[in-house]
């Protein structure tokens, strides 16, 4: 059974408003998030400008907003991890790590993508 609560145009108001909150908190409380979105800042309109195609485009863009969405995640885990108990814990230490590994590998797809595409000419 479904819990009642908002529906319709209210909730996704209230969903709006939660992730305004959740890119704040990334913006305020994550480093690596700023200078993501630092690198977004070139790499998106570079990939928009010298992808040929619209399939292009989308391989030069759409990792890099992988990224950023994965360390969001990442993030995410890390909050929970810490608000669960910050005493040393070995799966506290593996999720961590784990979420940070998910970000390198998002790098090396956006990296990959890109050898790719421009070599491709």
């Amino acid at each position: 059974m479904e819990k009642a609560g908002p529906r319709g145009f209210m909730r996704l108001l209230r969903a709006a408003r939660a992730s305004a909150r959740g890119f704040s908190g990334a913006w305020r409380g994550e480093a690596a998030f700023r200078q993501e979105l630092a690198l977004a800042a070139v790499v998106l309109p570079l990939g928009l400008w010298l992808g040929e195609s619209g399939v292009e485009r989308a391989l030069l863009v759409a990792p890099m907003l992988l990224v950023l969405v994965v360390e969001l995640l990442n993030s995410a885990i890390e909050a929970t991890v810490d608000r669960i108990g910050l005493e040393q814990h070995p799966l506290s230490g593996l999720a961590k790590d784990i979420a940070s590994a998910a970000v390198l590998m998002c790098f090396v797809l956006l990296g990959t993508v890109w050898v790719l595409v421009i070599c491709n000419r």
